[in-house]
């Protein structure tokens, strides 16, 4: 996943610009990068994530930024912002995307006379190749539009122009958000909305699937009206969102909080406590302790200052190893007691794992799971869930493998819940990871807790369809 901020102001920029950029800091790891106007030129600068923070590496070069707009990202996949000069005039561009038939458009591309400068770990860099597309047209609109056409999966961007404005462009699908902040002299498009609370912007709304705007000093102009094919990620409340920030107006620990209710009202274990594997299992496993008036307590705590979010490392034993360092227990809290745990998901199921066994070594009685979505039976196509390369990484599907003897066999049954292959694979699941019991959130627990039509979410993960899919 990545994270992108823009500005436009009557004010110097790089503040608020530089602050709302970091803000989408659990996002990505990989590359940040930030890029102004001056009225002249671009001044921009991306500096390499891994190993450090945003903030590190950016704040001693802040006054190298001049100008009153500009944009910026934090990305888990390649370095940006992308500098382009072409028929459109000169603009820079940052997006959130993934881009499953990349090679293909590389080809087309190169066959239609283009190139690319930028090489991201030694491939074409999906931000550059999006700036091509959009060379394409004969204006922004139609060069964006290109982009939706051609691109299979997701694109979302902010480009900034030599007007001094950003054009903000929502993916087609509207799979990844952008919302918009306003204070008395400016606005900013965002990601994520909390990334401008502290900056004393208040949301003036969300862009469509599909929308276009022109984002000024002044005002926020049209360019293209949304379409009603709304599929945005279930995942961005479940997982990725900071728990202050809304999508489609909807807050991230209000959703966490209800899914978590849901759930509580539809069990029936008995337990000392309820408590969450942090961060995402929090608003889960305090909708949950209401509804079952379990107490909750904290007997895991993560340690903050110096530990990343488990799935932004590339190198699977070096997610096991975060996931391990920054997940402490109290044994105080722990001995002797029958707990339920409250986590967001299981990938690929060896972080649980492993994290059940610490618990029962640190002398807890009993362990029972509660996973706030249903389980993950498909890979991803449409943003950058995981790191995974197949969907025989997904648990679920080697569990499948294991029962069936063929992991895609009868994946329809295994996805809903009434059914004997669900409750089966379930059990399998359970004695994989070690734990006294386990149960899955339901996806028409996740669609109320979201509060939008199952038609307007992407289920893909848990059941396999999305509306639009390409």
């Amino acid at each position: 996943m990545s994270g992108f901020f823009g500005i436009v102001s009557k004010r110097p920029c790089i503040s608020d610009l530089f602050y709302g950029i970091d803000y989408h800091s659990h996002l990505g790891t990989s590359a940040g990068g930030i890029c102004t106007f001056d009225g002249e030129r671009f001044h921009r600068s991306i500096h390499n994530l891994q190993g450090s923070y945003f903030r590190t590496k950016f704040e001693d070069e802040l006054h190298e930024f001049k100008g009153n707009s500009g944009v910026g990202v934090i990305s888990d996949t390649d370095a940006q912002p992308i500098l382009v000069n072409s028929h459109l005039g000169k603009f820079a561009i940052v997006t959130v995307a993934k881009i499953t038939n990349i090679k293909e458009l590389e080809q087309e591309c190169l066959e239609n006379k283009q190139h690319f400068a930028e090489m991201s770990h030694g491939d074409t860099n999906p931000t550059e190749l999006v700036a091509l597309l959009i060379t394409q047209g004969k204006d922004f609109v139609d060069g964006i539009q290109n982009v939706y056409k051609k691109v299979k999966g997701s694109v979302s961007m902010l480009i900034l122009t030599t007007e001094g404005s950003i054009i903000a462009a929502r993916d087609l699908y509207g799979r990844t958000p952008i919302v918009i902040g306003k204070d008395d002299e400016g606005y900013v498009a965002a990601f994520e909305s909390h990334s401008y609370i502290n900056l004393d912007y208040s949301t003036e709304r969300f862009l469509g699937p599909g929308e276009i705007v022109r984002i000024t000093k002044d005002g926020v102009n049209q360019l293209l009206a949304p379409n009603d094919k709304l599929q945005i990620c279930s995942f961005l409340w479940i997982y990725y969102g900071f728990p202050a920030t809304d999508y489609e107006g909807i807050n991230v620990e209000e959703m966490r909080y209800r899914g978590g209710y849901a759930m509580g009202m539809m069990d029936d274990v008995e337990a000392d406590y309820v408590a969450p594997i942090p961060d995402s299992g929090i608003g889960m496993a305090i909708g949950y302790s209401h509804a079952t008036k379990i107490p909750y307590v904290r007997s895991v705590v993560k340690y903050t200052p110096t530990w990343s979010r488990s799935f932004m490392p590339v190198n699977q034993s070096q997610r096991e190893h975060v996931a391990k360092m920054k997940l402490i227990p109290n044994h105080a809290l722990l001995k002797d007691k029958r707990v339920i745990f409250c986590d967001d998901s299981i990938v690929r199921g060896t972080q649980l794992r492993d994290n059940v066994k610490m618990l029962y070594d640190y002398g807890a009685k009993e362990v029972h799971i509660r996973i706030s979505c249903p389980p993950l039976n498909y890979g991803c196509n449409f943003i950058n869930f995981s790191a995974s390369k197949n969907e025989l990484e997904l648990l679920t599907r080697r569990c499948i493998q294991e029962l069936e003897g063929d992991s895609k066999k009868n994946l329809e049954l295994y996805s809903d819940s009434t059914t004997k292959q669900y409750a089966n694979l379930v059990e399998k699941l359970r004695k994989h990871i070690g734990v006294d019991t386990l149960k899955f959130n339901t996806l028409e627990n996740i669609c109320n807790a979201v509060g939008l039509p199952k038609c307007k979410i992407c289920t893909h993960c848990f059941d396999g369809s999305s509306y639009g899919d390409k």
